[in-house]
């Protein structure tokens, strides 16, 4: 578990703040009340963040900042202190950010804010700038958001990185840069990436009004204009990449089955069209199986609905790490489940799904009532043929998995041509 240290000399306030965090988020939190004490807890733990006070009794001018700062902590500064000239003092160091204890909503926000950079440890940004200094600035103010952070040069490099490392969640680029510029590099991307895809935010000292509008109209969900305050940046990244996380969400409960996280039907029926051309392109066969439990609601009589959930549960489990990432896993309802794979042969799909079948008939789990449940499956195999169209090769599929069924259970019925 991550840890979390806060040197506060108010204890009361300490300890409410290491309370409210603790009830929302999964931390080990340490307080200490004063710069010497903190030490000892720098040389027994590594922090994920720590949030001090700058008026310490042994640290009055704020010296806790750099003590904490040399110790390469990324840090959190809470205060009373409201004199603007020393805000922007501080907020020129590389620290995460600047609060002002006031009351019960600075806390709320310390929570947020906790919660946004666990979440921004699972992005990566693509910095794209042409400048040294500036690649550097930007790399250190995302890291110190927990962001993974990889940079480059100019748009060229951007295109080329992309292509073959597509898992990036949100570019900033610059405007002026040799080769291929920001506005090029927006263009281009969005020839391949939607907005909703992959956010991109731009950043220039333009002076052109036009080039901000450029910028929006061809793709950047934001523009950002130097020079730019510590704040407005984390702002921007963190509004962009939140915008980009909710809309995911929305599409992600729209297109998953709630019970399982597998694709729902809608969304196998939506994207099969795209892997039959996967398939076409990589001269590949592609085969449908269809999947349903054995005896599902003797399991569900006997046991209870919440063991049957269970069993599907441990059934989408299976299918998940008997298949490979490119293929479609769907539960279509009930305890039935379709596998649309690619293979390069008959045998290697029949092998596939008779493992899938292997490998639940080697499962069971535990019921409430301390029972072991065994789960068997029947599945049914057709290969898609262009000619017959994919509810064809559903609906035989389904045959076959009825006479599975028919035929004992616990099988793979898969007739070839």
């Amino acid at each position: 578990m991550q840890r979390i240290l806060i040197i506060e000399d108010n204890q009361t306030l300490a300890k409410l703040i290491a309370k409210k965090i603790g009830v929302e988020l999964d931390f080990e939190i340490d307080i200490a009340y004063r710069l010497s004490e903190a030490k000892l807890f720098l040389s027994r733990y590594n922090y994920f963040v720590v949030l001090t006070d700058l008026n310490l009794p042994d640290s009055p001018e704020g010296e806790v900042v750099d003590y904490l700062l040399q110790k390469k902590q990324r840090v959190v500064i809470l205060t009373s202190n409201i004199d603007k000239n020393f805000r922007k003092q501080m907020l020129q160091k590389n620290i995460i950010d600047y609060i002002k204890k006031s009351g019960a909503q600075d806390i709320k926000y310390i929570i947020s804010m906790l919660r946004r950079l666990l979440i921004n440890q699972k992005h990566t940004v693509l910095v794209v700038e042409d400048s040294m200094p500036m690649r550097n600035r930007y790399k250190n103010m995302l890291e110190n958001l927990f962001f993974k952070v990889v940079t480059v040069a100019h748009g060229e490099e951007a295109l080329g990185f992309l292509q073959n490392n597509p898992k990036v969640s949100l570019v900033v680029t610059d405007y002026n840069m040799p080769v291929v510029d920001g506005l090029e590099l927006t263009r281009e991307l969005r020839k391949e990436y939607d907005k909703n895809d992959l956010p991109i935010v731009a950043v220039s000292s333009s002076e052109d009004e036009e080039i901000l509008a450029l910028f929006l109209k061809n793709g950047a969900n934001d523009y950002i204009k130097k020079p730019f305050s510590k704040e407005e940046f984390h702002c921007r990244i963190n509004n962009t990449i939140e915008a980009y996380e909710n809309l995911h969400a929305v599409l992600n409960s729209a297109n998953r089955d709630f019970l399982t996280g597998l694709y729902n039907r809608r969304y196998f029926f939506a994207h099969i069209d795209e892997y039959i051309t996967k398939a076409e392109k990589e001269y590949l066969g592609l085969y449908i199986g269809m999947i349903d439990i054995d005896n599902f609601k003797s399991i569900n009589d006997k046991y209870g609905h919440d063991d049957g959930d269970r069993a599907i549960v441990a059934l989408s489990e299976i299918l998940r790490t008997n298949t490979n990432q490119q293929d479609i896993v769907a539960r279509f309802g009930g305890e039935e489940f379709c596998v649309a794979l690619l293979a390069e042969s008959d045998e290697i799909a029949s092998n596939a799904f008779e493992r899938i079948r292997k490998s639940v008939a080697s499962f069971s789990f535990a019921a409430h009532n301390g029972e072991q449940i065994v789960l068997t499956v029947s599945v049914g195999v057709a290969k898609y043929e262009r000619e017959e169209g994919i509810d064809e090769v559903i609906n035989q599929a389904d045959m076959n998995l009825y006479e599975a069924k028919k035929s004992g259970k616990n099988r793979v019925v898969f007739k070839k041509d």
